[in-house]
């Protein structure tokens, strides 16, 4: 992993396996979770951009050669534990990730897509689950997509096992936005800092409270979410936001 932060407090994350389409085995997902704790430690992390170093490749899945090595089932098990760390690590993280996706996303790589808060892709790229072409199934990755997507189109995408274009992939709300290569690295950019101006504070129990109501029925979410209004009502930043907001200047966030 490659880790940098800017000036607005905006961390890059890299994923930089290209000499293996950044396979997504023990070593790289292990480096991915530890550099989101890295950024939840950082008191001056406002945001995370997570990226590839590959020029067209963002993640082409797991290690198909680890599905088929001669291990014991626990360790088996134990492996494929670190994708269901990563989706809680990200959903858990104080700040919002946008996915950078500038290239095709496949298999687990796409679970790191649908993961993440964000997503800005760059024209042209694919997106899909192809591993059932080559006897297996997007098991935990289906948790995600069925999150995202409608039923018969993750069905039709995990059965069929064919790549889709990234334009579809924002039809179908997968992704935010779809920007031309020429303007793809200023767009992220664009929108990492607008979301790293905002209160640290909101961002963070704003984020909070979004993963935390997303499966709950309808009242159970609302009652949790009045609890979330009355408490940030008490925070100095809501304070100045209004403040701010009366006296036509930018606000100056405490995070408290």
């Amino acid at each position: 992993m490659l880790y940098a932060r800017d000036a607005h407090g905006v961390v890059t994350l890299a994923l930089n396996r290209p000499d293996n389409r950044n396979a997504l085995d023990a070593a790289l997902m292990g480096a991915l979770i530890a550099a989101l704790e890295r950024v939840e430690a950082d008191a001056d992390a406002r945001c995370v951009v997570l990226r590839s170093s590959h020029a067209t490749v963002f993640s082409a899945g797991g290690n198909l050669a680890g599905f088929a090595a001669q291990e014991s089932v626990l360790s088996k098990h134990r492996r494929n534990g670190s994708m269901a760390a990563f989706v809680q690590r990200i959903g858990q993280l104080k700040v919002p990730v946008i996915c950078a996706l500038g290239g095709h996303a496949l298999a687990g790589g796409l679970g790191l897509v649908l993961a993440c808060d964000l997503v800005v892709a760059r024209a042209g790229v694919r997106i899909g689950t192809p591993e059932v072409n080559v006897g297996v199934f997007p098991f935990m990755l289906s948790a995600l997509l069925a999150r995202n997507v409608p039923r018969k189109r993750v069905a039709e995408l995990c059965f069929m096992g064919e790549q889709m274009p990234i334009e579809e992939a924002q039809a179908l709300g997968i992704v935010n936005l779809v920007v031309p290569a020429e303007n793809f690295d200023a767009t992220v950019a664009d929108w990492a800092h607008k979301i790293a101006a905002k209160s640290p504070l909101l961002l963070q129990l704003g984020k909070q409270a979004l993963y935390e109501q997303q499966d709950l029925p309808l009242m159970q979410a609302i009652g949790l979410l009045r609890h979330y209004l009355t408490l940030v009502q008490t925070t100095d930043d809501v304070k100045e936001g209004v403040a701010a907001f009366m006296e036509k200047r930018a606000p100056v966030w405490k995070g408290e």
